[in-house]
């Protein structure tokens, strides 16, 4: 199957959207059925969103990142966080009025998921991870991560609450991602419990990495498939690179 997650309006353009879908065909990969954006099915996150708001598992943040970063350094550091988004939990006190009061005023929000809260509704929730070594039962652990945005006051989705909504309706059984997203398998397997959607199998994969052991990313100026391609290189030879057997 082929997800384009492009929920990102500031970042996410119909021409790189095109670009992959291009340099996918072009390296012979294919899939099954029609492509789904993400920006064409806000719908289905909206339902999800009302629904962990019906059961009060949501409130309202309205912190600025550098009001976060300026809290966690009053603190100490942070207590417990996500990996790459720590939050200190400055809103989750707030009264139902004070809530309204600020909602009222405009000002701009995320909904973050009360994390304490779903795990007294779930109780222990676990899934299975594939392993070179074979499968293995993984227990969802509350403190590995902070209170996630799961919205904002324009946009019904977050990259956790839209790739778990999406699995579900795509009929995903098993997930492969890189390492780097093994916590967020935490994350999912909450939404999954909470929203009364299947629980797929998980593996996560080693990192492409350069020279150096540093992970290909674009901010780093690794190399892209369309660069590749430029060069001259053959779809063979790039799959060769990827598979480690050039």
């Amino acid at each position: 199957m082929l997800r384009l997650e492009d929920i990102d309006q500031a970042r996410c353009r119909a021409e790189y959207a095109a670009a992959i879908v291009e340099d996918l065909a072009w390296l012979g990969l294919d899939w099954d059925g029609p492509v789904r954006r993400q920006s064409e099915h806000l719908d289905d996150y909206r339902r999800a969103l009302a629904r962990l708001e019906a059961i009060g598992v949501l409130y309202p943040c309205f912190c600025t990142r550098r009001e976060i970063q300026a809290e966690i350094a009053r603190a100490g550091g942070a207590p417990h966080a996500e990996a790459g988004s720590p939050y200190p939990g400055t809103c989750r006190g707030l009264g139902r009025e004070q809530r309204a009061e600020k909602q009222r005023t405009g000002l701009d929000y995320a909904l973050r998921l009360d994390l304490a809260r779903a795990f007294a509704l779930t109780g222990a929730l676990d899934w299975i991870e594939e392993e070179a070594a074979g499968p293995r039962r993984q227990q969802a652990n509350p403190a590995a991560f902070a209170d996630v945005v799961l919205g904002r006051k324009e946009m019904p989705a977050s990259y956790h609450l839209a790739v778990t909504v999406d699995d579900a309706i795509q009929g995903v059984t098993l997930v492969t991602r890189g390492e780097d997203l093994a916590v967020a398998a935490h994350i999912h397997r909450v939404l999954q419990a909470l929203l009364g959607l299947p629980t797929p199998r998980y593996r996560h994969h080693p990192l492409l990495t350069d020279a150096a052991g540093r992970r290909l990313a674009k901010r780093d100026r690794a190399l892209t498939i369309r660069s590749m391609r430029e060069r001259g290189m053959s779809p063979n030879e790039i799959l060769s690179l990827a598979l480690g057997v050039a």
